[in-house]
């Protein structure tokens, strides 16, 4: 009988560790190839560049929703340009429980002069 609890909890224990992969968020994700993020005119003469962070709200068809920056990177032009340029991007649906779902997801893009 001891043996039989044995495999009884490994069952148990696998079949936890599967239902709470399926019971996790996935953020919605996006092909920066297929997305443009033209680098603003003015910041380009004014030899701008940095890092801007933000959270996109991404509906369960892959449409941006709802935008925000959570960090600057300390110019309005291109803080502005990222928002712009991913609002209009059609990303991979996040998932919540293996189905598509509304999710957010965060995205840091560098602008860089080369």
């Amino acid at each position: 009988m001891k043996n039989l609890n044995v495999k009884l909890f490994a069952v148990l224990a696998l079949t936890g560790a599967c239902a709470s992969t399926f019971a996790a968020e996935v953020p919605a994700s996006f092909d920066p190839k297929k997305c443009a993020i033209d680098y603003p005119k003015a910041s380009l003469m004014n030899e701008e560049q940095g890092t801007t962070s933000a959270s996109f709200l991404v509906s369960a068809d892959g449409t941006v929703t709802d935008s925000k920056i959570d960090k600057s990177s300390g110019f309005k032009n291109l803080d502005k340009a990222l928002i712009k340029g991913l609002s209009g991007c059609k990303f991979k649906p996040g998932t919540k429980d293996g189905a598509p779902a509304q999710t957010w997801t965060k995205v840091d893009y560098a602008f860089k002069l080369d």
